[in-house]
């Protein structure tokens, strides 16, 4: 009899032979992009292997979502830069250690759950700002150029670029081969999903980085390619350069953006996973530790931060993928690739590697939705625009902020609606009832009518309707209640429900 006790209903076949495929699956899918992630983050290529290493045998083997996958994403890849342009590679592990630590603290807390209460447009938007800054600055790794250290920078660069004047002299036909070699990775990228099925089997980002890295030596291509040094020489446990870092009070805002916005992009990443398959759901807690625990030792490693990713989860969902066993097994097969054949990764050329991030920039683009967004939810179309804007021209963690208030003050204006209604029979006192919820948002528009009413009639403002009535409106209306009475014109004003 077939083993499927470890099978999801309606699925047949032992788990592990699945679980087997799904693994080398998303192990291909993870190598270039966790090597990729490291580039583009300005750090060696092996912190990036050493972050999917992790995600795979540490958070991998964690209770939590027995079915996504962790490792370096490119939503990090603005934030981990900046942290290590301020303050030095060496202080990156003190850095990842800390907010490992402080996502391991809020799932102990239980508070995993409360992500989910995070505006979707700002996490849209978010990553749509990280989307925009990896394109922008890969443009520029992609044509083998260093790409300006800040977004407006980048933009501005970019007419330039097109042009060749940041090329130096002599250097064109380099920099011109590495532009075609990662347009044509692009190309590759994108018409992939159109070609017959069974090509459409070996993952793209693997595909395409194989077909450029064999197309430059048949081709004498001069372009750069990735520098490997190994896993042991690019570990590097935080020292005091570190903890002299997080005397900066930006390093502990550092600290907070990297748990903060790992943990929501693993958790909104989990919610997205748990639709696409039948298998257990994802414990929200338990799965905020387990990133607690990956980030954990990856700092004390001096890492990359990792984060579930939704490619590699969707790849090893759609691959069979059944157990917890896939995704630790990819963690293995890449430890084992990373130890047996470094030197392979020495000849993938940088260029398709910054096609590989620029597709996964797009990819982060609503492009989709956000017409229809605009359509019908237009305040929650202005705020995932401003986030990702914020987050493109200022940085990461305070575009993120800007995003939050944002939702907050749209939140705040939409329940603080209070009616306002008139009623004047010409014999008794003006009634005006209000009801709803009266607010300092909704004050000019309040005192704006009741300055309308009549000076030489006695008014009754009714406040038993209202439902929330705060500080700054009650003083208004007793300011206003008083300066008619002193007038001459009485104002009654009972007191409101409630406290």
């Amino acid at each position: 009899m077939t083993d499927t006790s470890a099978a999801p209903p309606g699925t047949g076949g032992p788990a592990w032979r699945g679980d087997l495929t799904a693994s080398l699956v998303v192990f291909l899918v993870a190598l270039p992009l966790c090597a990729g992630v490291a580039v583009a983050s300005g750090v060696p290529a092996e912190l990036g292997l050493i972050t999917g290493i992790v995600g795979g045998l540490v958070a991998g083997a964690l209770p939590g979502s027995s079915i996504q996958v962790s490792g370096p994403a490119a939503g990090m890849t603005v934030l981990v830069y900046e942290a290590v342009h301020r303050h030095g590679l060496p202080a990156l592990g003190t850095l990842v250690l800390a907010a490992g630590l402080l996502q391991l603290l809020l799932g102990a807390l239980r508070l995993g759950r409360w992500f989910r209460a995070i505006s979707i447009a700002v996490v849209e938007g978010m990553l749509a700002g990280i989307g925009l800054t990896l394109i922008a600055g890969q443009l520029y790794a992609m044509a083998g150029v260093t790409a300006p250290e800040t977004g407006p920078g980048k933009i501005a660069g970019l007419p330039g670029l097109l042009t060749g004047t940041h090329a130096p002299p002599g250097a064109l036909p380099a920099l011109a081969a590495s532009a075609v070699l990662g347009a044509a990775t692009l190309a590759m990228l994108a018409a992939w999903p159109r070609l017959p099925r069974p090509i459409r089997g070996i993952p793209a980002p693997l595909a395409a980085v194989a077909l450029a890295t064999a197309a430059v030596p048949l081709l004498g291509l001069p372009v750069q390619r990735l520098q490997v040094q190994g896993l042991l020489g690019a570990i590097h446990p935080p020292g005091t350069d570190g903890l002299t870092a997080l005397a900066d009070t930006a390093a502990l805002g550092t600290i907070a953006a990297i748990a903060l916005i790992a943990s929501a992009e693993t958790l909104f990443s989990a919610a997205a996973v748990d639709r696409m398959h039948h298998g257990p759901r994802t414990d929200y807690d338990k799965e905020l530790l387990a990133q607690g625990a990956g980030n954990t030792v990856c700092g004390a490693l001096g890492a990359l931060p990792m984060t579930a990713v939704i490619v590699r989860s969707a790849a090893n969902v759609q691959a069979g993928a059944r157990t917890k066993a896939a995704r630790i097994m990819h963690g293995a097969w890449l430890l084992l690739f990373a130890a047996a054949v470094p030197a392979a990764l020495g000849h993938i050329p940088l260029p398709a590697l910054a096609a590989v991030l620029l597709h996964a920039g797009w990819k982060l683009l609503p492009t989709g939705h956000l017409p229809a967004l605009w359509r019908r939810h237009r305040g929650e179309a202005v705020i995932l625009v401003s986030t990702a804007t914020a987050v493109l021209t200022l940085n990461l963690f305070e575009g993120v902020l800007l995003g939050l208030l944002l939702a907050v003050v749209k939140t705040a204006w939409e329940t603080s609606h209070v009616d306002l209604e008139v009623t004047d029979d010409g014999a008794g006192p003006v009634r005006v009832a209000l009801t709803g919820n009266a607010t300092f948002l909704r004050l000019p528009r309040m005192l704006d009518t009741l300055e309308e009413l009549p000076r030489d009639r006695p008014i009754r403002l009714d406040l038993a309707g209202l439902r929330h009535l705060d500080h700054a409106c009650r003083t208004a209306l007793t300011a206003w209640a008083e300066r008619r009475t002193a007038e001459g014109t009485t104002a009654l004003i009972p007191p409101p429900a409630g406290p």
